[in-house]
């Protein structure tokens, strides 16, 4: 008789850094979460994703229930987002942003976004220690976005839809999880109450 051995599940999260995308396996040439420096357990897999042109926190698990637990739950839980767009944004325009807008989601259907948290940033570092750009040479403007739904690319969108292209995004935190000045591709590893206690999920 054989005796299955299980281990416990373990919680992580990484600075994803920009061209690489949030799996560990992939048809394409493409860089993936195995080209970290870390040696991740068998089975983690990323909680949600982020696009390839996108930085900064994406969580990492063995825990198969994790996705379900934080996204679709009945509780909807805050993810926060630092902005780089192109040009000036006014008062006016955050103000959009803040009360819901028009985007055009899977399928070609408009979907009016839900209200969410919206602010210009005067110091990104402050926020994110990497935030320095290249573009900052230009008309730019830094916002804060935080929003408790998750459409495909609905942060470009939205920016986009206010008449401003995004150019860099970087998600800064998922409920009090923090990337702080966690670097590109640095690993940071969480203990199993202390994880489910900064998401405020219950662990089922």
């Amino acid at each position: 008789m054989s005796i299955e051995i299980t281990y416990p599940n373990r919680y992580f999260i990484i600075n994803k850094p920009f061209d690489m995308v949030s799996q560990f396996v992939s048809t394409h040439q493409v860089r993936l979460l195995g080209d970290l420096d870390f040696n991740f357990p068998e089975g983690t897999h990323a909680v949600g994703r982020l696009d390839n042109e996108s930085e900064g926190l994406l969580i990492l698990t063995t825990n198969k229930k994790v996705t379900q637990l934080l996204f679709q739950g009945e509780k909807k839980h805050n993810r926060t987002y630092l902005v780089l767009v192109k040009n000036v944004v006014s008062e006016e325009t955050v103000k959009q942003l803040q009360t819901g807008i028009s985007i055009r989601v899977k399928g070609g259907e408009n979907y009016i976004s839900s209200p969410c948290g919206a602010s210009i940033v005067t110091d990104a570092k402050a926020i994110y220690p990497y935030a320095e750009d290249y573009r900052e040479a230009y008309p730019h403007t830094w916002l804060l976005l935080t929003l408790t739904e998750g459409k495909f690319h609905q942060v470009r969108k939205m920016v986009l839809a206010v008449n401003h292209r995004c150019q860099r995004l970087i998600r800064v935190s998922i409920e009090n999880i923090v990337l702080g000045d966690l670097k590109p591709g640095e690993v940071k590893e969480f203990g199993e109450a202390e994880f489910f206690k900064l998401l405020e999920i219950e662990k089922y």
